[in-house]
């Protein structure tokens, strides 16, 4: 927590970018205005707008943040305006520009793009309103806070993944492997990428494995499938081993994987710890995913909001500290360690009440639950 963070510049300059990163349908309806009417003294107190991405790259954003963000905002009895910008720069705009007029205190965001999220900052700056980057840094935005988890962490934890499966599999050497990486546009991709690829470098320069490709599946499952096939069919079939960089895009490898009846023979990899990622891993079709604890991350977001609007010490809240490379400053910076789940720890996310065991013990997966003392 207390390490400084250096964020690549790359994905500024790819889309002008940070899970987690990281399948949507298991997410509410966005779209749908949200203020949190708190019943308490909430003029008194301020309010907080906050802007998420969408709700297609993950279902986190709305059966996860939302409800969480929400909930805290009312017990500290401040007026809460949550908002989805589904995947919609010009909305995105739009929402800020709306929040900023409302004169809301706090404006906290998840950006789609570090140029799109750069306007929404510089105008709330303007207006004098305290800003918070959520999950994702907003290269060159100057948020005055930054709260995510350690994403290169996250993607290391990927490479360690793929690593393990594939030795299980009896393929220490002589692997191919290829990456699908997420969206260039969002700078949590860079970083999945870096811890990723620093992790499995010294494999691939000793021979032990060999990267046949590196692609990118936008945080979208089809294109992932699409560009798996694709490197499927360039390399001949000789995939060994996918790095997935969420659960989503997982699931549109997987499908690929068994049209051609290898699915649980060809570890793949993911984060979320997704409703579909959990069950993909219970029933031996997906090798592990990264599970982010996105209640601490939450809670930690909404307690630098609500000290900035009670007019409270929030430096002290922030531990560590990211270098934005676009305005050579470090951001203080609040970073969650993440988790490896594998088949054998899929409890751990349940036992967290991250998901109820009702959501994910269903169909094929109960006796896999049953089997592993998930109830």
């Amino acid at each position: 927590m207390g390490k400084r963070y250096h964020l690549a510049a790359a994905g500024a300059a790819a889309a002008a970018l940070l899970l987690s990163a990281c399948g949507g349908d298991d997410a509410t309806e966005t779209g749908t205005d949200s203020t949190s009417d708190t019943g308490g003294d909430a003029e008194a107190a301020g309010s907080v707008g906050v802007i998420l991405p969408d709700s297609a790259t993950s279902p986190r954003w709305e059966a996860n943040d939302r409800p969480l963000l929400e909930a805290s905002f009312e017990a500290a009895g401040v007026d809460s305006d949550i908002q989805n910008a589904d995947g919609d720069t010009s909305k995105f705009a739009t929402i800020c520009d709306s929040m900023i007029n409302a004169g809301v205190n706090v404006l906290l965001i998840v950006n789609l793009d570090s140029d799109s999220g750069t306007a929404c900052l510089k105008k709330a700056q303007a207006a004098g309103i305290e800003t918070i980057d959520y999950d994702r840094l907003t290269l060159g935005g100057g948020a005055s806070y930054y709260v995510s988890f350690d994403n290169v962490a996250v993607g290391g934890l990927m490479g360690e993944g793929l690593e393990k499966c594939l030795t299980d599999a009896g393929k220490e050497t002589g692997a191919n492997i290829v990456f699908i990486n997420g969206d260039p546009t969002d700078n949590n991709a860079a970083l999945f990428k870096q811890g990723y690829q620093e992790y499995l470098q010294p494999k691939i320069d000793s021979g032990d494995y060999t990267l046949v490709g590196d692609q990118t599946g936008e945080w979208d499952e089809d294109i992932a499938g699409d560009a798996f096939e694709q490197l499927y069919t360039q390399n001949d079939g000789a995939i060994d081993g996918v790095i997935s960089a969420n659960d989503t895009m997982a699931g549109g490898i997987i499908a690929r994987l068994a049209a051609n009846g290898l699915n649980g023979q060809v570890p793949v990899t993911g984060q979320d710890a997704s409703v579909a990622g959990l069950q993909a891993i219970l029933a031996g079709d997906q090798c592990m995913t990264v599970y982010k604890a996105i209640k601490v991350e939450a809670d930690a977001a909404a307690e630098l909001a609500i000290a900035l609007i009670n007019g409270e010490d929030a430096a002290g809240l922030a531990e560590g500290s990211v270098t934005d490379t676009v305005l050579s400053v470090e951001v203080p910076s609040v970073l969650a360690e993440p988790q490896a789940i594998y088949r054998d720890n899929v409890k751990d996310v349940i036992d967290d009440g991250f998901w109820a065991a009702a959501d994910i013990c269903t169909g094929d997966a109960a006796a896999a639950c049953t089997e592993l003392g998930i109830e």
